[in-house]
């Protein structure tokens, strides 16, 4: 689950890591109060959506103007002009794809005076199954960018989940960063804040780009990009509070209500699979053939007739789908369990596109019987590549 830079900063704030003074504006009415309430004589103006380069991103509207989705202001009129402007507009950004996201949010906050911009992240590292920092003195940049050209300037290193943040890892971190004076004594404790962020809320990735060194040298976080693990959001119902539905696809919350690992993309045949490695297989086999998934859905290894039916229904609401592929194992539960939950779903929800289904495992003949002999428009695959074969040629001869 994805937050917004506000609200990443919040919780950066809990945890005790330096942050500037900063408003959520959830309303246009709220602008003007927000702005006068920051003491200036700088305020930074940006637009919170779920997606990176929002300050070099461009409105699809020309009435938001052409400076991207983050502006400084000189002063508080100012900075309220710029959130009026850009409130409810669409904004593109290399992250966010030709569609962009709508702005239903904005941040002000105070400005500040950069001597450095660095890079610092913390992720989960499933080479040594432990959290592991990611830092560059290439902040403010792309740092996909920079790790493709110059690697030699992002330095990695895992923390032992035993003793935890150390002393010694920030000194590792003043040195990979040619911090000095006062910012190298203050980059492990801020460091070490972000750690206990990090692991006390279960977040799955935590990035500050920029990591500001002001000329008084002190180490400040201007940005705050955090997502967490899904699977231990039960823990964090203050966590699960912050949502934002409105930056997520429809069909990934409906999927979310019936436990359904759901990831919309941009092709034109509809998977069901049950396993992650599987549905990844499946993804890539249709490629293979020339055609391009329109999802990721993982039924999981529990695949009930409600499940089932929940997946048909989120996969044709797509109107790029033109067909569908089934990819079931039948291991826990039996295919010809399967095969009944698939055509209870066809039934149920109508299907108006082709579908084929490829079963596998305990009872797979009968499986196979019970879906040729029902008398519906659905083809039964004897293995994957012939499944892949069949779905892709029935979507080309559409």
């Amino acid at each position: 689950m994805n937050i917004h830079e506000y609200q990443a900063k919040a919780i950066f704030k809990q945890f005790g890591v330096p942050v500037n003074p900063g408003v959520a504006v959830l309303s246009v009415d709220e602008a003007e109060a927000a702005a006068k309430s920051l003491p200036g004589p700088l305020w930074v103006v940006k637009s919170q959506i779920h997606a990176g380069g929002r300050g070099k991103g461009k409105f699809k509207e020309a009435d938001a103007g052409e400076k991207g989705g983050v502006r400084l202001a000189r002063s508080a009129d100012e900075a309220a002009a710029f959130v009026r402007q850009m409130f409810g507009k669409t904004l593109v950004t290399v992250q966010t794809g030709p569609a962009g996201k709508q702005v239903n949010r904005m941040y002000i906050e105070s400005g500040s005076d950069i001597e450095k911009e660095l890079y610092l992240s913390i992720l989960v590292d499933r080479a040594t199954s432990r959290v592991a920092f990611v830092a560059s003195t290439e902040g403010g940049m792309d740092i996909e960018e920079v790790a493709h050209s110059t690697p030699e300037k992002i330095v990695t290193f895992s923390i032992d989940p035993a003793t935890g943040f150390m002393p010694h890892h920030g000194r590792t971190l003043a040195k990979a960063l040619n911090l000095s004076g006062n910012a190298a004594k203050q980059i492990g404790p801020v460091a070490s804040k972000l750690y206990d962020a990090f692991v006390g809320t279960d977040m799955a990735m935590l990035e500050v780009n920029p990591l500001i060194v002001t000329p008084a040298g002190d180490v400040v976080a201007l940005d705050g990009k955090v997502s967490f693990d899904s699977n231990s959001l039960y823990r964090h119902p203050e966590i699960v509070a912050l949502r934002d539905v409105t930056e997520e696809d429809d069909k990934e919350i409906e999927a979310s209500k019936y436990d359904l690992a759901y990831i919309a993309l941009e092709g034109t045949i509809g998977c069901m699979v049950n396993g992650a490695g599987l549905a990844m297989a499946t993804l890539d086999i249709i490629k293979l053939y020339g055609e391009e998934p329109a999802n990721f859905l993982d039924v999981g290894g529990g695949a009930t007739e409600e499940k089932v039916t929940a997946a048909f229904k989120i996969i044709t609401a797509d109107p790029n789908v033109k067909g569908i592929l089934v990819n079931i194992f039948g291991g826990i539960m039996k295919c010809d369990v399967i095969a009944r939950g698939v055509l209870a779903a066809v039934k149920a929800v109508g299907l108006q596109v082709p579908l084929v289904v490829r079963l596998e495992g305990t009872n797979v003949e009968l499986g196979k019987q019970i879906i040729a002999e029902s008398g519906l428009n659905v083809l039964a695959a004897d293995d994957l590549d012939d499944a892949a074969q069949k779905i892709v040629a029935a979507v080309r001869a559409k």
